[in-house]
């Protein structure tokens, strides 16, 4: 056990059990600085922060400090996506050819969007070797899957995405919007609701980022498989330098976004409020309820796990990783920062850290804080 530090923020009384636990995840030496935030109908009730920014423990994690969220970007993009679908510019069960003609090439001409989103495609790692700097070369990247021949026969099962649905998507979202997904993002929702979220970080915001504190060992993904080792295994499984001016810089809708835990909750009341924000509808009630529908359920061929896959977000139908409620939605990061949304009560909620674990989805520090609140309520 160690001494925890100073507890920050916003916690009613009625949610000390949610403080109890962020304070014990501390006292536990399971963290060094973190932020965890629950919103209602878009309103934040919950914002407790603590810790360090950096490994030698000398910046405070505070308001200001942005963290890097890895997977968890996921959901932004899916919500940008949503928002061409709600505005008529795109359409779920559309072809991903249609957008992007190169696409079709080796059999992939009759994948939709929603099966890129839901990692149906089968192109969950790139096969041939090459150079993991070309990871910041969106065309060469985006050529490569173009002209790939998926893993498996698309639409017969999942395999998680890591990072190239981050390139499938923003490729989408570019050539119906015109606009990269990143700068959209900021423009449409970041800046007008005030939301500390990027993808893409500007030079200016660099020094206010945390460092992370890689996890100790990897994850367990079970037998190695083909399709496992193309997502994590290789040398050029996913871009270098992840804490490189570069990489904040890049735009990589999948895997680099940074942001607060509060502006993650916030915009996933999105999906917990029928696709309001601050008493705007920013999606319909109809377009945000397709976000969560359900596109495929089973064993998924990269994550160790049965997963029910909407288009974009994990559902909680199936291994429950976000709260007791079958309706919840959300996603997690590489080494435990985790975004989540209850349709049914109106609630969302954010966990962000430093301290990465080897747990891809269901990081117990998550989980037992979203547990303290469900129990609270």
């Amino acid at each position: 056990m160690t001494d925890s530090p100073q507890i920050h923020g916003l916690c009613p009384d009625r949610f000390a059990a949610v403080r109890a636990v962020f304070t014990q995840n501390f006292a536990s030496g399971q963290e060094v600085g973190a932020r965890f935030a629950l919103a209602d109908r878009g309103e934040i009730i919950i914002d407790l922060f603590a810790g360090h920014a950096d490994r030698a423990r000398t910046r405070p994690f505070d308001e200001l400090t942005l963290t890097p969220v890895f997977s968890t970007t996921k959901l932004l993009a899916s919500l940008m996506i949503a928002r061409l679908v709600d505005q008529g510019l795109l359409a779920y069960d559309q072809t991903v050819a249609s957008i992007w003609p190169a696409f079709a090439a080796e059999g992939k001409g009759a994948i939709t969007v929603a099966q890129v989103l839901s990692h149906q495609a089968g192109l969950c790692g790139i096969a041939e070797a090459f150079d993991p700097a070309l990871w910041f070369d969106w065309d060469v990247i985006c050529d490569k899957l173009a002209a790939m021949v998926p893993i498996w026969t698309p639409g017969t099962a999942s395999g998680y995405h890591p990072i190239t649905v981050g390139y499938l998507v923003g490729e989408i979202f570019r050539r119906v919007d015109g606009r990269t997904l990143g700068t959209a993002l900021r423009e449409d929702l970041a800046e007008p609701h005030g939301l500390d979220l990027w993808i893409g970080l500007p030079d200016s915001e660099h020094g206010r980022c945390a460092e992370m504190q890689r996890p100790t060992g990897m994850p367990d993904l079970g037998e190695m498989t083909e399709a496992r080792r193309l997502a994590f295994g290789t040398r050029w499984a996913a871009p270098l330098g992840r804490e490189s001016a570069q990489w904040r810089r890049f735009e990589i809708p999948s895997g680099n976004g940074h942001a607060t835990a509060p502006a993650l909750a916030r915009i996933m009341a999105l999906l917990a409020d029928d696709g309001q924000l601050d008493g705007q509808a920013r999606l319909s009630p109809g377009t945000a309820a397709e976000v969560m529908q359900e596109r495929i359920c089973g064993p998924d061929r990269v994550l160790p796990r049965k997963v029910s896959w909407a288009a974009g977000p994990m559902r909680n139908s199936v291994e429950p990783v976000f709260g007791p409620r079958p309706n919840m939605v959300g996603h997690y990061g590489w080494g435990g920062s985790c975004a989540f949304a209850d349709p049914d009560l109106g609630l969302s909620g954010a966990y962000v850290m430093t301290r990465q674990s080897v747990h891809l989805v269901g990081d117990p520090r998550a989980t037992a804080l979203i547990d303290a609140v469900y129990q609270s309520l």
